[in-house]
């Protein structure tokens, strides 16, 4: 099995395009070791000639041109990438859909029910593209059975809910349901190999804990190094819990969390107020010695 990081950055990118914190200033000015991203979407294979997409970033298109395995080869119109999974209906994740549009055929998407509801009300995704490719809707199952995606017999997927949250257009922002947000066990049958993808996650519940150790790879939520890490640079009062993302320090974190598991574990959807950006920070320097790696776009995981 083959994964391809196409974007590692959260929301906004790194740099971020208003956005004068010290590590975007830093990438911009060269006066840190850092290396921009785009927002986080990865894509995964077992032939490199067929792909699911995860998430579609606003920065779709150019994840995708530097991507070869995604450039059309067999007719005038055409693409590796063969399936999309939505883990949510955030912007970060969902905007690239758009541009999409000019699929020959309705695209395949992949997402719960309640994604499938927020993009055909509060962000009516899904309606606009009805007026060019449309859309083609698999629900994902939510209780831990296998789902398969036509064309890539070699692969099963499992998915769970995860404690995080709608995005503020949903119409349940307030009232959280099951399929806001989902991680993703990934299986090649062949070899059993297994990638537990999961780039938002605010809590450690139990059915999390046991997918992260009975997993190969781990590719999870890198957002913030501190909860209140916004409110430290004097960018935002919102902090990383109340936004449903576990940050990376302290009790409960998610470096205690990783630390004592046999798999590779690699942090991705990294915010540009994160201090592990900086590849010459001592939090960088944290996770190095817990053997945690730091995703960035073109990261190539093969299992």
């Amino acid at each position: 099995m083959k994964i391809r990081v196409l974007g590692a950055g959260a929301g906004g990118g790194f740099p971020q395009w208003n956005c004068n914190c010290v590590q975007c200033a830093g990438v911009r000015g060269q006066t840190i070791k850092a290396s921009p991203r785009t927002q986080s979407s990865i894509a995964v294979s077992v032939d490199d000639e067929h792909w699911v997409l995860f998430n579609a970033s606003p920065d779709i298109r150019t994840q995708l041109e530097a991507f070869p395995g995604a450039h059309p080869r067999r007719g005038i119109r055409d693409s590796g990438i063969k399936a999309i999974v939505l883990i949510d209906s955030q912007i970060d994740h969902t905007t690239g859909l758009l541009m999409l549009r000019e699929s020959s055929s309705p695209l395949p998407i992949f997402c719960s029910e309640m994604v499938r509801q927020d993009l055909t009300s509060g962000f009516p995704i899904f309606t606009i593209l009805g007026h060019y490719c449309g859309v083609q809707h698999h629900p994902i199952p939510l209780d831990g059975s296998p789902f398969s995606i036509d064309g890539f017999d070699d692969l099963r997927f499992y998915s769970h809910s995860l404690k995080s949250k709608a995005p503020p257009y949903s119409p349940h922002r307030h009232d959280p349901h099951d399929g806001d947000n989902i991680g993703v066990i990934i299986e090649q049958v062949s070899t059993g190999k297994k990638l537990y993808y999961a780039p938002g996650l605010g809590e450690i519940e139990p059915h999390v804990k046991m997918a992260l150790a009975n997993v190969d790879c781990i590719l999870v939520d890198g957002t913030f190094w501190q909860h209140d890490e916004m409110e430290r640079r004097g960018i935002s009062t919102k902090r990383a819990l109340d936004m449903g993302h576990l940050p990376q320090s302290g009790a409960g974190g998610m470096i205690s969390t990783l630390v004592e598991l046999p798999a590779r574990k690699i942090l991705i959807h990294i915010n540009n107020t994160n201090p592990i950006l900086d590849e010459g920070s001592p939090e960088r320097h944290e996770l190095n010695a817990h053997g945690i790696e730091v995703a960035y776009d073109g990261l190539e995981i093969c299992l």
